[in-house]
């Protein structure tokens, strides 16, 4: 495949319809789903001396946002919830907390009493 063609490939990939899903219809209110989306492409070829070829790449990463709900002339954001960060700061939290209770602990079993 031409690096041009990649190139062209990957800029299709990342479009509008990436971020912004299909709208949804029910009893009167229209969800629109949203995402992050972020996504990159490079390509080179060979140096002119003694060397030929060509090469490129592309890659996308999405995650959900949220979602926009919109009931008559209201429209209201919705954040979408990160389970893994909420599951990854609990566990810093808890960490946290059992070395300082180490600390507590052993200040107190060496007679430190500050």
């Amino acid at each position: 495949m031409d690096v041009q063609q990649l190139l062209a490939q990957a800029r299709d990939t990342i479009t509008v319809k990436r971020v912004f899903g299909d709208p949804i219809d029910k009893d009167g209110v229209t969800v629109i789903p949203v995402a992050k989306v972020m996504g990159g492409a490079g390509g080179g070829r060979a140096p002119e001396n003694g060397g030929s070829g060509s090469g490129g790449g592309f890659g996308v990463v999405a995650a959900p946002a949220g979602v926009f709900v919109i009931k008559g002339d209201a429209v209201i954001w919705q954040p979408a919830l990160d389970l893994n960060r909420v599951i990854l700061g609990g566990q810093l939290v808890a960490i946290a907390l059992l070395l300082l209770i180490r600390a507590i602990v052993n200040a107190r079993a060496n007679g430190d009493h500050r």
